[in-house]
């Protein structure tokens, strides 16, 4: 069993207000540490609504410091506390007219090991995100924290093979995957891009969404979080596309290795073919 690591993720209803809304992760990371959790994760700008359903300079209120604003202040204190691994995503505001979205990843001791700033940012209908965000500048960094090598990317990265394939490069054991996405666009593919990421890159994948509805806009978040194998399969049940939910499931880090001497996708790569790829 020394390769198994419990892991959780939150997918949870917006309250109404940021102390509230932290608050309740809290709670949720608390049980999770009952349960036996070594890492949670937790839903795309968690202490905040999905304000990028619109665009309204009155929404730069919920950016704030990295790694010294309040909210990560809090996320250390958790880590201590429970002794568990915390990916926490926040608004982050670098300095005046710089913001990113970004998502901390603190270690069981309350260390910040570091952040990854979301790369791709949509401007569509309901997920105004340039009008907000720039895009991210870090790389695809992959922490090594004390449940595992962890990495992160951030919703509509998921849309892009490239960042999955770097940070399993880069040595990933498990990426979160925060988000806000909604059943008028991405439901079919929720449940097809990640799974298929996990086989591709033969790692574990946590997808975390949003559930319900929030203040600004109409889009329903539709939850059904999951953890996904390297296999590609579901590990346990996914999430309820309606309620919030505290998902905890046991990932065998030793099927990576198994995986990848079965399918040797590292082994058979052929990057001096893939050329064309860096080209616009």
């Amino acid at each position: 069993m020394a390769d198994v690591v419990r892991a959780a993720l939150v997918q949870a209803t917006w309250t109404g207000d940021t102390e509230s809304m932290i608050a309740k992760h809290e709670e949720h990371a608390r049980e999770a540490a009952r349960q036996g959790a070594r890492i949670i994760g937790f839903q795309e700008v968690f202490n905040a609504p999905y304000f990028c359903q619109v665009q309204d300079p009155g929404h730069h209120r919920w950016a704030e410091g990295v790694p010294d604003g309040p909210t990560v202040t809090r996320m250390r204190a958790l880590a201590r506390e429970t002794g568990m691994v915390v990916v926490a995503p926040v608004f982050e505001v670098e300095r005046s007219g710089l913001r990113y979205n970004t998502a901390v990843v603190v270690d069981a001791d309350g260390t910040v090991l570091g952040k990854y700033r979301k790369h791709h940012i949509p401007q569509i209908e309901g997920f105004w995100e340039k009008y907000y965000f720039t895009p991210g500048d870090l790389g695809w960094p992959v922490f090594d924290t004390a449940a595992g090598k962890v990495g992160v990317s951030i919703c509509y990265d998921r849309h892009f093979p490239e960042g999955w394939r770097q940070l399993g490069l880069n040595g990933a054991q498990l990426v979160y995957n925060p988000s806000a996405t909604s059943r008028s666009l991405s439901a079919y593919l929720w449940q097809l891009e990640q799974p298929a990421a996990a086989v591709a890159n033969e790692y574990f994948v946590a997808a975390v969404n949003r559930v319900g509805r929030e203040p600004y806009g109409d889009n329903d978040f539709y939850g059904t979080s999951y953890f996904v194998d390297p296999r590609g399969q579901f590990v346990g049940d996914v999430a309820g596309d309606k309620e919030e939910e505290l998902v905890v499931r046991d990932l065998d880090l030793g099927m990576i290795e198994e995986v990848r001497q079965q399918w040797a996708f590292y082994r058979d790569r052929r990057p001096d073919a893939y050329q064309g790829l860096v080209r616009p």
